[in-house]
C-alpha cells in the first residue's frame, strides 16, 4: 500500500466513480418535481371545471349521469386532458424517483478535484507587501 504525505498508509476509495448520470440527476429531479406539481395543479383545475359543468348542466333539471348523448359529451369534455395529465404525472414521478435514487447512491462523492500544488497564497502575496 502506498503511503500518503503523513507517512500513514492510504486506503483507496472502494466506491465506484460517479457515473455520467450523476450530473443529470439533480436537474432531472427538479424538472420531474416541477412537472409533477404542474400536473397536479392541472388535475385540480380539471376537477373544478368538471364540477362547474355538472352544476351548470344540472340547473336545467338534468343529470350528468343520464344516458343521453349530451350528458356523455359533458362527462367526456376534459377526458383527453385528464388522461395525458395523469400520464405526465406518472412519468415525471418516475423521473424524479429515479434521479433521487441516483443522487442517493452517489451521495458524498465529490466531483473531479482540481489540481492543487499545495502552495498557499496569502493576502500579503496578493498586495505585494
Amino acid at each position: 500500500m502506498p503511503d500518503d504525505a503523513n507517512g500513514s498508509p492510504s486506503v483507496p476509495d472502494q466506491r465506484p466513480p460517479a457515473g455520467n448520470l450523476s450530473k443529470y440527476a439533480r436537474p432531472a429531479l427538479i424538472a420531474g418535481a416541477a412537472i409533477a406539481i404542474i400536473c397536479i395543479a392541472l388535475l385540480v383545475i380539471i376537477f373544478f371545471l368538471d364540477s362547474f359543468n355538472a352544476a351548470a348542466y344540472s340547473m336545467t333539471g338534468k343529470s350528468v349521469q343520464d344516458a343521453t348523448e349530451e350528458a356523455r359529451e359533458i362527462r367526456d369534455t376534459y377526458s383527453g386532458v385528464r388522461v395525458w395529465t395523469i400520464v405526465g404525472l406518472v412519468l415525471s414521478g418516475v423521473v424524479a424517483l429515479a434521479s433521487a435514487v441516483v443522487l442517493y447512491l452517489n451521495r458524498g462523492k465529490g466531483g473531479e478535484e482540481e489540481y492543487d500544488d499545495g502552495e498557499d497564497v496569502d493576502f500579503e502575496d496578493l498586495t505585494g507587501s
